[in-house]
């Protein structure tokens, strides 16, 4: 089966996140000055072949432990979706 995955990289909330207040600095110079906090990240999608939505999980977990995410710095959420194609 195809699956695709989602995953959502942030920076802890223990991290300072410098790009969140540059986001932040420039919604309020646009008049969003109700915009008391802002937290960036990175979304990735990766396409994988899996016998079940179980171990399409498992297996963008464990990309994300080794690869797409800094386990020290940054916490992560996969969701799973079965798909017929890819990009």
């Amino acid at each position: 089966m195809r699956y695709k995955a989602e995953i959502h990289v942030t920076l802890k909330r223990t991290v300072n996140d410098p790009q969140g207040l540059a986001i932040r600095g420039g919604l309020h110079s646009l008049g969003y000055e109700g915009v008391n906090a802002v937290r960036a990240g990175k979304f990735i999608e990766v396409w994988l072949e899996a016998e079940s939505s179980a171990e399409a999980e498992r297996l963008a977990n464990e990309m994300s432990d080794q690869l797409l995410a800094n386990p020290v710095i940054e916490d992560y959420a996969v969701s799973v979706v079965e798909t017929a194609a890819t990009p």
